[in-house]
This record gives structure tokens, sequence and C-alpha cells, in this order.
């Protein structure tokens, strides 16, 4: 049994159809999905179209859609009954609200920052003439929220609300077609999520892609998952992958005396260790996706002139 949110259907595509499906191995393999940006609910702008097109995604790829109901234990029976006569994946699809609501309980703290607080030390590093591209969740949150208080435009930043495991790309993608310095704020999940991206980027980074990584050991945007980055030595993961010079902070001050010098190194990497938590207040960016892209556009334009 597999359980992913909607959004993970694009990450189990290629092993579903080239793996699972009847045509190669016929594994059966039951689907848990949780259903963002069902129609006609309330969600974040990323989740829209993937709630849209959930079942009919499904479907595509061959595999038997059910929906979760009140009477939940005959759903997985048919299900299970499936999967045994067929041999084929099936999906159980969760719509929200379906689950009772559980209170996150955060660890103790294992570091003396939280990460907005790295978060705004470090923005005061950089300059106005620089770009942000940050990770998806409460990240990019912190990001805009950071701008709003100082009175800041927000045309410098590239909000990645979706696309999970790309930010390093995506930032490499700019800092190649501009002479920018571009800072590239991941997390640690995500970092995880696409290292085969992230070594490309550190391999052929221009001397204006600078990394940084907010370890905070967990997927806390979605609920807390633990990742497995606390338990790794992520310092000697990034060298490996090719970034010339590894930098590590744990508190305010090792950020102030160590930040300066890993702006101006190139192929560098900065390793930001902080606290699972965020505000209760914490808002959402009151700008559109779209809006957001197109002041970074016209910025970027005329930085060009």
């Amino acid at each position: 049994m597999v359980y992913l949110q909607n959004s993970g259907l694009g990450n189990i595509v290629n092993p579903l159809i080239s793996l699972a499906d009847e045509d190669v191995y016929n594994i059966p393999v039951l689907f848990m999905v949780g259903w963002r940006g069902e129609p006609g609910t309330k969600d974040e702008p990323q989740h829209k179209k993937q709630g849209k097109i959930t079942l009919s995604t499904l479907e595509v790829l061959g595999v038997k859609t059910f929906i979760l109901e009140d009477e939940f234990k005959p759903i997985i029976d048919e299900a299970v009954s499936y999967m045994k006569k067929t041999l084929k994946p099936a999906a159980i699809v969760v719509k929200k609200g379906t689950f009772s609501k559980v209170k996150l309980e955060l660890p103790p703290d294992a570091f003396s920052m939280s990460r907005e607080e790295a978060l705004e030390a470090m923005m005061k590093h950089i300059d106005n003439k620089s770009v942000i591209v940050s990770t998806t969740g409460k990240t990019s949150r912190e990001v805009f929220e950071i701008r709003e208080k100082s009175g800041d435009t927000h045309e410098r930043d590239f909000l990645t609300v979706g696309s999970m495991g790309h930010t390093a790309s995506i930032a490499l993608g700019i800092a190649l077609s501009s002479k920018k310095r571009v800072f590239c704020i991941d997390g640690d999940g995500s970092m995880l999520m696409h290292l085969g991206g992230l070594g490309v980027a550190a391999i052929n980074a221009p001397k204006n892609f600078k990394y940084i990584v907010v370890n905070n050991g967990a997927h806390e945007s979605v609920g807390g998952q633990p990742t497995i980055a606390l338990d790794i030595n992520t310092k000697k993961v990034l060298e490996g992958l090719g970034f010339s010079k590894v930098y590590e902070v744990k508190t305010l001050e090792e950020i102030e005396r160590e930040f300066p010098k890993f702006k101006r190194k190139n192929k560098a990497a900065l390793v930001v260790y902080v606290n699972q938590g965020s505000r209760d207040d914490l808002g959402r960016p009151t700008t559109t996706p779209v809006e957001n892209k197109d002041l970074l556009m016209k910025f970027l334009r005329r930085s060009r002139k």
C-alpha cells in the first residue's frame, strides 16, 4: 500500500506504467490518494489543476478508483478484492475532511533558530539586485511575509508554490540566463526528492548561483513527516554533488559570520539548521502565482537594459 497526495501522481506515473502495469509485471498496489484541490473545495492554487484531473489521470493510467465514503470498510474490501482477482493496482481516493483532525506534535527544539528567524537574518544580506527562488510550502510563505514586514516588493522573488524538488533547477535556469545573483532557498525534503537535478545544478552552476538548504528534518508544510536529512551528513552529500565549499550554520550569530563568505564564494552551498514549527498566524501570499511570475520577469527584463 502506498499513501500519497494527488500531487504525487506525477511522480508515480513512470513506475506505475513501466513496472506495475499488467503489460509488464502485473503487480497489485493499493494507492491511498489524498484529493487536494477537489472541484468545489477551497485549496492552494498549485492543487487546483491536479484536483480537477485526479480521477481522469488514474483512469488514463488504468488504475481502478474507489472514493472513500463514511462506510469505508466495504470500499476497502472491494478494492482489495479487485486487486487479488486482477493483480492490477487500485486507488482509494480520500476527500478533504474525511479523516479526523490530528494536532501535530512538534519534537523538542534541537537548534536555536526558527526557519523564519533564519530566513529574515539571511535576507538582510541579500541586496535588492539579487533574486530569491524559494521552495514550496511554509518557506515561500515566510519569504513573502518577510518582504511585507519590511515594506519591500515581491518582484525579486520566485515562490515555487508547487513542483517540489525542482527549486534548484528553476534557480539554475534563472542564473544561467541572467547576471543577477540568484539565491536558491531549498528545503531538506525538496533537496532529497531530486538529488539528480541538484547535482546537475551544482556541476553547471555559474558564479551567480547560490544554493541554500534549510534543514529541519521534516516535511513540515504537509504534516511534519520526518525526512532523513538530520540522519545523514548533508554537508558531504552536497560536496559529493559538486559544490566546492559547503558552509553550515546553526545560530543567528553564525549566519552573520558565514553568510557574507558564502555569497562571495563560487559554487558554494549553505546548510541552515532550524527547528520545526511556524507562527500560528503565518499568512499566505496575497499575489497569485501568475502575478509573481510576471513581476519577476519584468524585473529581469529591466535589469538587462
